[in-house]
């Protein structure tokens, strides 16, 4: 079974294991929590992530719609080569606030 996580500390929010179909809904539930008691900044790293696929760019862009809703602003780091290799075929890399 795949397997991911989502920690905050000091005001980052780290996601590891993978971004994909199987996983990104789960996520996307316990990050409406936390996104909710965030400041007005929210910074997401991608560092730990291990895979990603076409569900995990659709992720990113649901959480910077979500930040946009409230008001706040969202940038992305340490995005994997995997993941910016699809937002590039996408088109979507322009609009990645990227750290």
């Amino acid at each position: 079974m795949s397997k991911s996580a989502i920690q905050r500390s000091n005001g980052c929010f780290t996601i590891s294991g993978e971004l994909t179909f199987a996983t990104v809904t789960a996520l996307l539930e316990q990050s409406r929590a936390l996104f909710a008691q965030a400041e007005e900044a929210i910074e997401v790293d991608l560092g730990a992530v291990e895979r990603v696929d076409s569900a995990g760019l659709a992720l990113l862009i649901e959480w910077l719609r979500l930040a946009r809703e409230k008001g706040q602003t969202i940038r992305f780091s340490h995005l994997p080569q995997q993941m910016k290799a699809i937002a590039a075929a996408s088109d979507l890399d322009s609009i990645l606030p990227l750290a």
